[in-house]
This record gives C-alpha cells, structure tokens and sequence, in this order.
C-alpha cells in the first residue's frame, strides 16, 4: 500500500486526523511471503507458477480495495469542516473510531458505486451531526453490507411516495410484469420480509396524537365467499412507510454532504476552498 498520508492537505487537525484513519483503513498480507518460502521445495515449478499468478491476482484485489477506502476517507475529510472543533473532537473520539473500524473491517469493498456513496456519507453524517446515536449508526452500517442495491431501491421509493404499494413500487422502479410463481416474485417477497423483520419499513398504520398505533379495523368477508385470495407479491392494497429508523437511514445515508474542499492526491498544489 502506498503512504498516501503525506498527501493529506495540511491544517490544525486535518493532517493529524487523516493519518489516524489511514491507519484504521489500511491492513496487511503478513504471512503470504512465508506461505510462498515454506512452499517451494514442495510444489513444482509449474505448480508455483500457477500460485504466483493466483497470489498476483489477489494481491491486486487488495490494492484496489485499499486504493477504494483510500478514496472513501478523502471523499469524508473533503466534506467536514475541520476548523471546527466539535467536530474535529468528534473525529478524533473512540466513539467514532470506532464506527471507522467497524466499517473498515467488515467492509471488504463496496458492491457498487452506490454502496460505497452510502458508506461515505454515513460516516461523514457521523461526524458532522448528532441526531442518533452511535448503536443506531452501526446498525446502519449493518444493513449496507446485509441488504443489496435492490433494498436502497424499494427504501428509496418508498421514501420518496410515503403510502405507496408494492405493486406501485415494482413499476416504479421500471421492473417488466412477471408471474407470480416466478424467482423474480419470490425474491420481490423475500426483500419485503428482510425491510419488514430489518425494522426499515412496515405497512401502514394510524396513529392517535400521542404517536400510539391505532388497531386496524379487521375487514369480515361474506360468508361462503370462499378461501381468503393469496397476496399477490405486488399488491395493490397494502401501502408501506419508512420506520422512523428508515426515516435516519435515509438521512444518513442517502443525504451527501455538500465538499467543504476540493482536493486531488494527484494535485500537489494546495487545497480549494469551497467559498
């Protein structure tokens, strides 16, 4: 891994507090060396030389993936505000390292673009605001890694269309019509239940005026109507809303903080500030 620490633009705290998430970030392949030594006089030539290659490969991975935190850390101190103290404080605390090596271990690089925007403004939001707490946070961090881009999808639209029905969402997100036997069916259920158990969405419910959940009027069919239809995995009836914990991921998540500076490690000429 290259020492991009010393590209770090140069300030009270920023310096300071972006070599200290370097660190958190960066890691090491300690035994892949003695791996290769104790091997040699075990495999053949060709042999090690199909083991190079594999080790080349992987080695690469690593770097890309480093190279991709590398890019998310710039991207976080290029939207903080590190002239004030607060949140300087903030990033320097135990608490917040601590969301930083949660990210950085369990994060083995992003899956797309979008999840690791999510992860950037997650742990910028992080720094920069205290409107929940950290355990919360974490859990945010949790559902980047569980849920796919499929998730952040029907969370979007649901965010965006408060009351909005599963069958609405699907031609929303500009999905073809499909049967309802079908995988695509079953896995649209499936990404309902994971939102629903997950605590991010629920379908939707009255309140009184102190917040309390109004029981629903159970809905009586006409004796000898038959046996109750099955719920089409893209149902008109049933509209969906964001918990409030969806509400905070949204904002953690999906909001990007404006850059506070603009900075290529390329660049070695000083900084811009946003005016």
């Amino acid at each position: 891994m290259n020492d991009n620490s010393e590209n770090y633009p140069e300030g009270s705290n920023a310096s300071k507090v972006g070599r200290v998430i370097l660190q958190i970030a960066g890691g090491a392949v300690p035994f892949a060396g003695g791996l290769l030594s104790a091997a040699a006089g075990t495999w053949s030539e060709k042999e090690q030389e199909r083991v190079n290659h594999f080790f080349k490969e992987w080695l690469k991975m690593l770097e890309d993936e480093i190279k991709e935190k590398e890019q998310t850390i710039l991207e976080i101190m290029g939207r903080l505000d590190m002239h004030d103290e607060k949140i300087a404080d903030r990033i320097e605390s135990k608490e917040y390292q601590s969301l930083l090596k949660k990210t950085f271990r369990e994060w083995a690089g992003a899956e797309s673009e979008d999840k690791r925007a999510y992860i950037r403004n997650i742990l910028s939001n992080a720094a920069a605001t205290d409107i929940t707490s950290d355990d919360v946070v974490r859990l945010f961090i949790d559902w980047i890694k569980n849920y796919s881009e499929l998730h952040f999808h029907v969370i979007g639209a649901i965010y965006n269309n408060n009351g909005i029905t599963r069958g609405e969402i699907w031609s929303k997100l500009g999905k073809p019509v499909v049967r309802e036997d079908s995988a695509d069916a079953d896995l649209y259920k499936l990404l309902f239940r994971d939102l629903s158990t997950g605590g991010v969405i629920r379908q939707h419910k009255e309140t009184d005026y102190y917040g309390n959940f109004v029981p629903k009027t159970p809905s009586r069919r006409p004796s000898g109507s038959g046996p109750k239809p099955i719920t089409s995995a893209f149902d008109n009836e049933e509209s969906y809303e964001l918990t409030e914990l969806g509400k905070q991921f949204v904002h953690y998540a999906m909001t990007d903080l404006p850059l506070k500076i603009e900075y290529n490690p390329e660049n070695e000429n000083e900084p811009k500030m946003d005016s």
